[in-house]
């Protein structure tokens, strides 16, 4: 039981609304490196508490992000994200909580053009925050500073949704978020530190069941 109403709840986008797999597995295949390789070592470096920019660096030394991007879109071959790297599950938890009345928004830590690749899947939300557009990235407290005053609420009532303890959990629920921590890809299921996961409001294996928590959550306060 809480006397703290959810009344906004917020997405973070890489592994959580939106399937990375693909995205990774068409680098590797840009830079000429098997799949299971590349995806084998990025599991090593987010073990390390390396990021993905030094995945690239050790497999092409000097590795230039702007550049190769360019190669790729001249080539036909453009990076981002589309309608097959969304979740399955994504759609219908949106659908669930638009249902409860509450305010909806994405914001994650992306490129400028991750803005117009999230509005061409027609997500029933209500803003989409982009951290380049923004020009404030996670964990820095201002970004989730922004969520809060999109959503015109105070940092309790909002839930923040991420697949890492490092980026999302810890510093949102720093700021008095309440907070998701979804289990699924890569930085999901490397980290295992049940002390972090304690801070967590939920811990879930898919977004499938989050619309039942929240519900659950606010229902003493509807009564």
């Amino acid at each position: 039981m809480t006397d703290v109403r959810i009344e906004a709840v917020f997405f973070d986008i890489g592994e959580t609304l939106i399937s990375e797999g693909e995205i990774y597995g068409r680098w590797a295949d840009w830079l000429g490196v098997p799949r299971h390789t590349f995806l084998a070592v990025l599991g090593a470096f987010i073990a390390e508490g390396a990021t993905n920019m030094d995945v690239f660096e050790y497999f092409r030394p000097g590795f230039d992000l702007a550049k190769e991007e360019a190669a790729r879109a001249e080539a036909g071959v453009p990076n981002g994200f589309g309608p097959s790297d969304l979740y399955p599950d994504a759609r219908a938890c949106l659908a669930g909580l638009r249902a409860q009345g509450l305010f909806i928004g994405i914001a994650g830590n992306q490129p400028v053009e991750a803005a117009e690749q999230l509005a061409a899947l027609d997500l029933d939300v209500d803003v989409v925050g982009i951290s380049d557009v923004w020009g404030v990235a996670k964990p820095a407290q201002e970004f989730f500073e922004r969520c809060a005053q999109l959503a015109d609420a105070l940092p309790e009532h909002v839930l923040y949704v991420g697949d890492r303890i490092d980026n999302d959990v810890l510093p949102a629920a720093g700021f008095g978020m309440r907070t998701a921590f979804l289990r699924r890809g890569p930085w999901g299921h490397i980290f295992n530190d049940p002390e972090a996961e304690s801070e967590a409001t939920f811990v879930l294996d898919d977004l499938a069941s989050l619309p039942a928590l929240v519900a659950e959550y606010n229902s003493p306060l509807d009564e």
